[in-house]
C-alpha cells in the first residue's frame, strides 16, 4: 500500500504508540492486526457511509493516547471481528495469541447494548459485560473507548430516538463504570457528549455563561496562579499550578442538586497544584491554609484515605486572593497521572516497560456486583440493583478496625453490614455509630464509625429492605424473602398432594412425584410442590398426571384431615401470631378483605395463585367464584387459647342520621366498648343519613358483636351490619 493510502487515522495510531512503545516488534503487530481487520470488515460502512475498519482504528488510537499496552490495541482493533465478520476465536488465537484472543472475545460476547429495547434484555446484557469485565478489566477499558468514539460520531445516526437512547445508555451505564475505575479522562468526555445529546439548550447555555466569565475574568485567574506561585517560590517549592473550569455536566448536576441559579455557583473554576511527593503535598496544604482561610467543611484528604478506584489527591476551599472563594487540589505527578486515567494505568507503558497487571477482582464494588450477579433470578432484578450499586452519590463511613467503608447517600448500618460481609448483615441485630447505639435504620454520614452488633440466631428481616439503599443488601434480603416463602409453598403444597393421595386411596411416595418431573418441567419435587402451594399447579392435575387411568368423582368439598392448631403469621405483615387449624407451620396466609375474617366466625381457607391460603369467612360471596374448583379448599377453623392477636380488623356498614353530633356519638360508643376505628368512608349521602364503612379493630366476632348490639341501641344510629363483599 502507497503511503498515500494509508488512513490518516491509522498513521495517527502508529505514530502515537512510537512515542511511548519503542519495540517494533509490537509496532509490527498492530500492524497486521489493522490489515487482518480491514479484510474482515471489508464492504462493511458506519452509518456516516466511512469504511467500517475506521472505527476500530480510532478506538485503539484513543486507548493509545493513554498508553495502554498492545494487547489491549489489538483487541480494540479486532473488537468487532468476532461479533460481526467470519473471523473465529482460533483464528485470532493463532495470528495473535490467547491473551488477545479471550480479550476480543469477552469483548465480543456482548451484545450490542444499544441494539436492545426492553429492559430485561438490556439488564441479561450487563450481566454479560459484568461477568467478561471480571475476568479482565481490559474488557470494560476498551468497551469504554469504544463507547467514546460512538459518542463523538453519534450525528452519524439519523433517528433522533435511537441518538438519544444511546446518549441516555451511555449517562447511565458507560459513565458511572468509567468512573468506579477512576477514568475520568473518558467519563468527563462520556458525559458532556452525552449532555450535548440529551439536553442541548442547558449545555449552550452553560457554555456561553463560562465564555462571558472567561474573557471577565481571565485577570483574576492569572492573579490567583500568581499569586500562588509566589508563595511557593518564597518556600522553595517547585510547583505546576493550572485553573480549570468544572465540565458543563458537573456544573449542571450541581445546580440541580443544589436548586440554585448559575450565578450563586461560586466554584466554578478550580486550581490543581502538582507537586513532586507527598510530603511537598501536605506542605502546599499548610502554606496556603496559613495565608488564606479555609471554607468550614469544604476539606478532604484522599491521600490518607484514597477513594475506592484509586484516586487520590487533598482537596480544599479557600477564600484566596482578590477574596474569591476558590477550590483547590492538591496532588503529585503521579496522582495527577492515576486521576486521570485509572485502573488503566496498571496497564499503561511506563518508560518501556511491559505493564503491571493487578486482580480486578480486588476491587470490591466488582465483587459485589459479582455477587448481586449470584442473588438475583430475574435479569431486572439485578439490574435494578446494579443500579442502587452504581448510580448514587456516596458516603465514606470507617469500620472499628479505621477501613474505609463506601456507601451510597443515604446508607444504613444494614447497608454497612452486608458490605464488610454477607454473613454480617443476615446476622446484624443493632450497630453502633460513633460509639452510641443507634436504630439500624439511621442514615451514615461522612466519617462515622460504625460496628455492628450480631447473634447467631438471627435472620433478615423483610422490614429491611424499606430503608436499604445498596444493591448487595436488596438482593440478600430478598433472597432470604424468596427462600423463605418458597419453603412454606413447598410445605403447603405437599400436604395438599398428600391429602388427595389420602382420599383416592393411594399411599403418597416421593417416587410418584419423581417420574412426572419431565411433564411439568421440573428439575426436582420441591419444585411441583413449591408451585402447588403458590396455586400455579392445581394439586389434582398432579395427582391425575400421576396416575392417568384413575377415574375419581371429584368431592365439592375436601373433608379436612388437619386438626393441629398452627401459628401462622399474617403475610400483611401483622406482628402478632394466629392460631388456625388446618395450615401447615409457616405457610404463607392473608385474611381476605372482601369478608375480614375475625376469630369466631366460621372460616375457609382458599389456596390463591402467588399467595398461599387466603382465609374467607365461609358465608363470603366471593367464595362462589371457587365453586369450580374444589380441590383449592381446605377446611381451617380458629385454634384455641390466648395466643390470638390482641387486634383484628371488623367492618361495618352503618346508617346514622345527619345530625350535629352524629359522628361523636358513633366513635364514643365504639370508643367506649374497647374498639378502635382504624378508616372511616363515607359511601352515600342524603338530607337526612349518611351510609358509612367502618374498619374497627376488634378482638374477636363477639367483641364486634357487643359493639354492633351497642350501636343499634344509640338513638342517632339507624342500622348497623356486617359489610359483605366490599
Amino acid at each position: 500500500m502507497l503511503m498515500s493510502e494509508i488512513p490518516a487515522c491509522q498513521t495517527s495510531l502508529l505514530d502515537r504508540i512510537r512515542s511511548y512503545d519503542p519495540q517494533e516488534e509490537d509496532v509490527s503487530r498492530i500492524e497486521e492486526a489493522i490489515d487482518y481487520a480491514k479484510t474482515m470488515h471489508e464492504g462493511q460502512t458506519r452509518s456516516s457511509g466511512e469504511p467500517y475498519y475506521t472505527h476500530p482504528v480510532e478506538v485503539a488510537g484513543i486507548l493509545a493516547e493513554m498508553k495502554m499496552d498492545p494487547a489491549t490495541l489489538i483487541t480494540a482493533i479486532l473488537h468487532d471481528t468476532i461479533e460481526d465478520t467470519e473471523a473465529t476465536y482460533e483464528s485470532v488465537e493463532e495470528r495473535f495469541g490467547t491473551e488477545v484472543a479471550d480479550l476480543v472475545d469477552g469483548v465480543s460476547k456482548l451484545t450490542r447494548i444499544e441494539s436492545k429495547t426492553t429492559e430485561g434484555k438490556q439488564a441479561e446484557n450487563f450481566r454479560k459485560l459484568l461477568l467478561a469485565m471480571s475476568e479482565d478489566i481490559r474488557v470494560l477499558i476498551v468497551k469504554l473507548a469504544d463507547r467514546l468514539h460512538n459518542m463523538r460520531t453519534i450525528d452519524g445516526i439519523k433517528k433522533p430516538e435511537k441518538r438519544r437512547r444511546i446518549a441516555l445508555e451511555t449517562l447511565e451505564i458507560y459513565v458511572p463504570l468509567a468512573e468506579r475505575i477512576g477514568v475520568h479522562k473518558i467519563k468527563g468526555e462520556l458525559e458532556d457528549l452525552a449532555f450535548s445529546e440529551l439536553n442541548p439548550e442547558a449545555r449552550e447555555s452553560i457554555t456561553n455563561r463560562l465564555s462571558f466569565l472567561r474573557k471577565e475574568g481571565t485577570d483574576v485567574v492569572d492573579q490567583i496562579i500568581d499569586e500562588l506561585q509566589k508563595l511557593f517560590d518564597e518556600a522553595r517549592i517547585e510547583a505546576e499550578i493550572t485553573g480549570r473550569e468544572k465540565t458543563r455536566y458537573s456544573i449542571w448536576k450541581k445546580m440541580q442538586r443544589k436548586n440554585v441559579a448559575f450565578e450563586q455557583l461560586s466554584d466554578i473554576m478550580a486550581f490543581r497544584i502538582v507537586v513532586k511527593n507527598i510530603e511537598q503535598c501536605y506542605m502546599v496544604l499548610g502554606l496556603i491554609h496559613s495565608r488564606y482561610p479555609s471554607v468550614p467543611g469544604r476539606f478532604k484528604d484522599y491521600i490518607s484515605t484514597p477513594k475506592p478506584n484509586g484516586y487520590r489527591s487533598i482537596h480544599t476551599t479557600v477564600m484566596g486572593p482578590a477574596r474569591q472563594r476558590i477550590e483547590i487540589q492538591i496532588r503529585t505527578t503521579e496522582m495527577h497521572y492515576q486521576a486521570d486515567m485509572g485502573v488503566a494505568a496498571h496497564w499503561a507503558y511506563k518508560e518501556g516497560k511491559p505493564p503491571s497487571y493487578k486482580d480486578v477482582k480486588n476491587y470490591r464494588w466488582l465483587r459485589e456486583l459479582l455477587e448481586i450477579l449470584e442473588q438475583e433470578q430475574q435479569p431486572e432484578d439485578f439490574w435494578e440493583n446494579t443500579k442502587l450499586e452504581l448510580f448514587q452519590d456516596h458516603v465514606y463511613v470507617f469500620s472499628p478496625k479505621g477501613d474505609l467503608i463506601e456507601l451510597p447517600s443515604g446508607a444504613t448500618p444494614i447497608d454497612f453490614a452486608y458490605a464488610i460481609h454477607s454473613d454480617i448483615g443476615d446476622k446484624c441485630v443493632g450497630a453502633k455509630i460513633n460509639g452510641r447505639i443507634a436504630p439500624l435504620n439511621s442514615t451514615l454520614g461522612n466519617g462515622d464509625q460504625v460496628e455492628v452488633i450480631t447473634s447467631k440466631t438471627q435472620q433478615p428481616s423483610p422490614t429491611w429492605e424499606r430503608f436499604v439503599v445498596t444493591g448487595k443488601a436488596r438482593s440478600h434480603i430478598r433472597k432470604f424473602i424468596r427462600n423463605q416463602q418458597r419453603d412454606e409453598y413447598v410445605t403447603l403444597g405437599k400436604a395438599m398432594l398428600q391429602k388427595i393421595f389420602r382420599q383416592e386411596g393411594y399411599d403418597f411416595t416421593e417416587k410418584a412425584v419423581t417420574g412426572v418431573l419431565k411433564n411439568f418441567k421440573a428439575e426436582e419435587n420441591d419444585d411441583i410442590y413449591a408451585k402447588i402451594g403458590s396455586g400455579i399447579f392445581v394439586a389434582r392435575d398432579v395427582f391425575k398426571t400421576i396416575f392417568p387411568a384413575h377415574n375419581t368423582e371429584i368431592a365439592k368439598r375436601p373433608s379436612g384431615d388437619m386438626d393441629q392448631a398452627v401459628m401462622v403469621r399474617p403475610a400483611s405483615g401483622a406482628d402478632a401470631p394466629m392460631p388456625i387449624k388446618g395450615l401447615i407451620p409457616g405457610m404463607a396466609v392473608h385474611m381476605a378483605r372482601c369478608c375480614h375474617p375475625l376469630p369466631g366466625d366460621r372460616i375457609v381457607g382458599i389456596v390463591t395463585t402467588g399467595k398461599g391460603v387466603t382465609i374467607h369467612t365461609i358465608d363470603c360471596e366471593t367464595l362462589e367464584t371457587f365453586a369450580d374448583t374444589p380441590e383449592r379448599w381446605l377446611d381451617v377453623s380458629w385454634g384455641e387459647g390466648d395466643d390470638s392477636p390482641e387486634a383484628h380488623v371488623g367492618r361495618l356498614q352503618v346508617v346514622i342520621q345527619n345530625e350535629p353530633g352524629a359522628l361523636g356519638t358513633l366513635s364514643t360508643v365504639i370508643g367506649i366498648n374497647g374498639g378502635n376505628i382504624t378508616n372511616l368512608k363515607i359511601t352515600s349521602r342524603s338530607t337526612d343519613f349518611w351510609e358509612i364503612l367502618l374498619d374497627i379493630y376488634v378482638n374477636d366476632t363477639q367483641h364486634l358483636n357487643n359493639i354492633i348490639a351497642a350501636l343499634r341501641a344509640t338513638p342517632t344510629i339507624a342500622s348497623v351490619d356486617r359489610a359483605k363483599g366490599r
